[in-house]
Order: structure tokens, then C-alpha cells, then sequence
């Protein structure tokens, strides 16, 4: 009996690093970008993965879209677009080095 248990235990060990180093951070993450998504507003400053910038005009719940600002117009997104990241470090306040 002790020599079935033994002979899974690597496989066990296998799916728990598994899970706790690559599933769970995913989920966390997933989590994060759904929070920063459902919170936005009008007049956020935000980035695109592409690299765009623009402050929110409006948001459309029903398609899941927003449409930004930019220096050449207004230009309509996908949320799942905007980059959470970036968006957070353009929001970020600014510190002065010495």
C-alpha cells in the first residue's frame, strides 16, 4: 500500500508546483484586469497594449467597449484592450529624484 503512495508522490509534487506557480498567478491576475476594467470612468488616463494613450470619453457596457481621447481623435476599444499595467504607471504619481 505504502509503495502505490510512494510511487505518486512525484506526480503529486508535480501538479502542486504546477498550480501554485503557474495557475494561481494566472487567476490573480485575471482577477486584477477584471477589477481594473469594471472600475473604470470617465476622465481615466489610460494606455492601450499598443501603446496608445487617451483619457476615457465614454464607456458602453453592453459591447464591452470604451472610446478614448487621443491627440487625432476619439477612437473606440475593446476594454480587454487598455493594458493595466501601463495604464497604472501613466497614473502613477510622479517622485522626484535627487
Amino acid at each position: 500500500m505504502s509503495e502505490n503512495i510512494t510511487q505518486f508522490l512525484p506526480i503529486l509534487a508535480i501538479f502542486a508546483v504546477f498550480y501554485f506557480f503557474m495557475l494561481m498567478p494566472q487567476r490573480k491576475r485575471q482577477k486584477q484586469e477584471k477589477k481594473f476594467s469594471e472600475e473604470l470612468k470617465r476622465g481615466d488616463k489610460v494606455v492601450t497594449k499598443s501603446g496608445m494613450h487617451g483619457k476615457v470619453v465614454e464607456l458602453n457596457d453592453k459591447d464591452a467597449s470604451v472610446v478614448i481621447e487621443t491627440m487625432a481623435g476619439k477612437i473606440k476599444f475593446d476594454r480587454s484592450a487598455l493594458s493595466m499595467e501601463m495604464s497604472a504607471k501613466l497614473n502613477a504619481p510622479v517622485t522626484e529624484k535627487k
